[in-house]
Formats: structure tokens, sequence, C-alpha cells
């Protein structure tokens, strides 16, 4: 296969998180989670796009996610071709149209496969033998949806109608009649009996020509703004980061609203091979493999006269015990935990919108506060104190940084800190501990090569991560 033949596959790596919360959250959404088995959802759909007809991924994120996105594409040994990062979320429509104009800069005619970062295929073998049979109808100028051969009656999915004489058993592309909603139980049940309709699955395969030219038929306010924010876009770090100022213009909209359901060149890839987009906790039951008696356990967790039942403790002190239990998911992490019936699965977002409503901040926050060059988890807050575990990367540094109002003890407990405190520089092995006065001028690095841990003791009057004043920083963070 050429170089002007390859698939770019195209991955929206966003989202805020809420139906799988307290997993999932804002700033660590299910898609750089291991839900099911050992890779997260991310590093799966890299590798299921990875082969002798794929080119290297191109990457749409956020700021929050740039680094966590290098981290598991590295773990995954794939370089990207590209990771563009979006000011703010403005759905699926504008990360569409800014991926097609960064590859018709390239190749005007570049296939590019556009799928979501969070779904489960898994049969990747035979979804990339679907992408390569809808491939010579997107590159003759159609857009290409894939449609999901539906297995019940399910009103959380949008529903794709076939034309007249369309075959929803098909392996070769199908002529496509319209998008449909979300459909109540009755309308879904009467489509499933019909079986002329399949699930959308938000999954496209298309020209960059053929989007460019759907979005000057049906769309086109939205050219000019992701237009200026490519143009105005600056490379850092090896990121795009498109121009923020550009973008605040960019009308938020989903690619089917704004393309699909106008457009009159469409097509289906029926695909009948096992998919999900692990759009609840439900879900994750389903594609986990129930045991005998229907019960999903993770480690730690334990289930005594239980059936049909998801048991997930998301951390080795904790082990969760699920007595008489029936059609129940109960996930159990250090600082939240949810347990609600199987079928009220989809409501889990109220939850999420209560404690927003309150303040929580387990609503939308990680207990694990992801960071370019490692993470922290508090261990205990209190009055004027915080304790903290701090896991460095090797080779990776904190930024040359000082506090107002705190100081801080660090008390390394594996490998080696190289530490700079008002312009002195020393290492500090295991067991040894430094101590940092407040106001001083200080920075943290891991000359090793593994991974570095210590303990932060933090004292003063205010413990906010906003209380920091940078001077310095690899990863370029005002």
């Amino acid at each position: 296969m050429t170089e002007t033949s390859l698939i770019h596959p195209v991955i929206l790596c966003g989202g805020s998180g809420t139906r799988l919360w307290p997993l999932s959250r804002r700033s660590f959404p299910k898609q750089f989670t291991p839900l099911i088995g050992d890779e997260t959802l991310f590093q799966a759909s890299v590798r299921r796009l990875t082969g002798d007809a794929f080119a290297a991924p191109v990457i749409l994120t956020g700021e929050p996610f740039r680094f966590i996105v290098l981290e598991q594409l590295a773990a995954a040994q794939t370089q990207p071709q590209g990771v563009l990062i979006e000011p703010e979320g403005r759905n699926t429509a504008p990360a569409v149209l800014v991926a097609a104009l960064w590859l018709a800069a390239r190749d005007a005619d570049a296939l590019m496969l556009v799928a979501p970062s969070d779904h489960v295929i898994p049969d990747g073998a035979a979804f990339r033998a679907a992408v390569a049979a809808a491939a010579p109808r997107a590159a003759a100028g159609d857009l290409v949806t894939f449609g999901i051969r539906p297995t019940r009656a399910e009103t959380g999915y949008g529903w794709l109608e076939l034309a007249e004489g369309a075959d929803a058993a098909a392996t070769t592309p199908q002529s496509l009649a319209r998008f449909v909603e979300k459909p109540d139980m009755a309308r879904a049940e009467a489509m499933l009996a019909e079986g002329s309709y399949l699930w959308n699955a938000g999954i496209f395969l298309l020209s960059a020509r053929a989007v460019i030219a759907a979005f000057e038929a049906h769309a086109p306010d939205m050219i000019p703004p992701v237009r200026a924010a490519l143009d105005g876009a600056k490379d850092d770090l090896g990121f795009t980061r498109l121009d923020a100022a550009a973008w605040t213009d960019v009308a938020e909209n989903s690619i089917d609203y704004a393309i699909m359901e106008h457009a009159d060149n469409l097509a289906v890839m029926p695909f009948g091979a096992g998919w999900s987009d692990l759009g609840d906790w439900n879900a994750v039951w389903a594609e986990s493999g129930p045991d005998a008696e229907g019960n999903v356990l993770s480690d730690h967790a334990t289930a005594l006269d239980c059936a049909g039942t998801l048991l997930r403790s998301e951390h080795g002190a904790q082990e969760l015990v699920g007595i008489g239990l029936q059609d129940m998911i109960a996930v159990a992490m250090p600082d939240a935990v949810i347990v609600a019936p199987r079928s009220d699965s989809q409501r889990v977002k109220e939850a999420v919108t209560a404690l927003k409503a309150r303040g929580a901040k387990q609503a939308t926050e990680f207990p694990v506060d992801h960071r370019p060059w490692g993470w922290f988890e508090s261990l205990v807050i209190g009055e004027r104190f915080q304790v903290k575990r701090i896991v460095v990367k090797p080779g990776a540094a904190l930024s040359l940084q000082s506090h107002h109002h705190r100081s801080e003890h660090w008390i390394v407990v594996q490998g080696t800190a190289k530490v700079t405190v008002d312009g002195d520089v020393r290492l500090i092995g295991e067991n040894e501990s430094v101590y940092i006065p407040l106001g001083a001028v200080h920075r943290m690095e891991n000359p090793g090569k593994l991974e570095m841990v210590l303990i932060e003791v933090q004292t003063g009057s205010y413990l906010g991560e906003d209380d920091i004043i940078r001077y310095e920083d690899v990863y370029a963070r005002t």
C-alpha cells in the first residue's frame, strides 16, 4: 500500500466522563482507564488502528490530557502523526473539520477514519476488514459511517435507517436513508423487529476533501473560525496548539447534526463482530464476561450469594463485599462509592450533577492528580497540613517554583531525588529528607532510571494547588 493510500486514524480523545463515575471523571475520563483488561480504552483504540493499511494516528484532545496522551502512546509503542490541542471542547464537528483541514494541507484526498477513543471492539481484525471494505466508497467521495447490527432494543444509542433494498447483514457499504435520534423503548423495539436499522457507532471513514466540501455545503459558518484556529496554531513541545482566540468563535455542534443529517452522499458499513461504547456500568458488566452466576468481580471484591452483579474495588487497601445482591453495581474508589441497580446505570450522570450542586470535588476531580512529570495523591488533609505521595518519572522534573503560604518537608522513600533549594543543589536518597522553607525557590528532579517516590508534608495557612509561582518549567506551563 502506498503512502498516499494509507488510512489516517483520527482519534477523538476528550469527554467529560460522567457516565462511569466515580472511576471516570472530568479530570481523568474513561478512555485513559483500563476498564476492560490491562490496556486503557485509548491504547486499545490506537492498537486497533495500527497496521500496514494505517498511517500514524492524529489525536484530538484537550489541554489537561496532552501529556497523558503522550505517555499512553509511548506505552503502546506508537508515535503519533500529530496531537492537536483544542482550547475547549466544541463537540465532534469542529474536531473533525480541523483534522480534515490539517490532513488536507498534506494530502487533500487523505482518507481519515474518525473514531472515539473510548469504545470497545473485541475483534480488531474484523473491524480492520470492515474499514478496508468501506475504503473504496470513501475514496470515491461518499461519507461512510459505521453501523452496528443491533442485538437489543437500545434507547441509549442513535440509530441508522438503511435505504430501501439495503442489507443490514452485508459485508460492503450500503446506502443510508437517514439518521434516527435516540428512540423510546417502543420505537427501539419496532426498529429492531423491522431489521432495516443499525446502531450509530459514531465512527466515520471520509476523505478530507469530502469532509471540507460537506462543511462548505451544510455548515459553512464553521469553516472560517476553525481555519483561523488552525492557521494561528503554535507548535508546543510536539503538540499543535490551536489558537484559543479564534476557537472562541467556533460553534459547538456534533458531526451528525452539522453534516451527516443533511448530506446526500451517505453510506453505511454494517458491522456485526461486537462493539460497545461502554456508555454505563451495565455495559462494563456485559463486556467484562460475567461468571456462571452473572457476577463480575475485581481484585479485592467478594460476592456472597450474589447474581448478575458488578463489584469493583479500585484500591488494594479497600475490600468490597456484596451479600445477597441481585443485578446491582457497586464501584468503590478511595474517595467515592456508587451503589445502584444495573437497570439504573444511565442515572449515574444524575449523581454527578447532584454532587456538583453540593460543591463536592469528587464530582469532577480524580483522587490521583496526573501531571507531565508523574502523579500525586493526597493521603491526609487536616487543619493547616496535608500529606501527599508524589511519584516522579525517570528523567522528569517539577517546575522551579515557590509558595506564598506553605512550607514543605520531602522524605524520599524510593529512588533518589535531585533537589534545588534557593540555588543549593543536592541529591537526597531513600530515607533522607529535606525542608523547603516558605518562599524558597525550589525544584525536584528524578535523575534515575526508575520511578522516584517521596512523601511530602505541607504546612501553612493555604494549601491549594494554585499557590505556585513558576520560574522555569520544561513543560511550558505558566
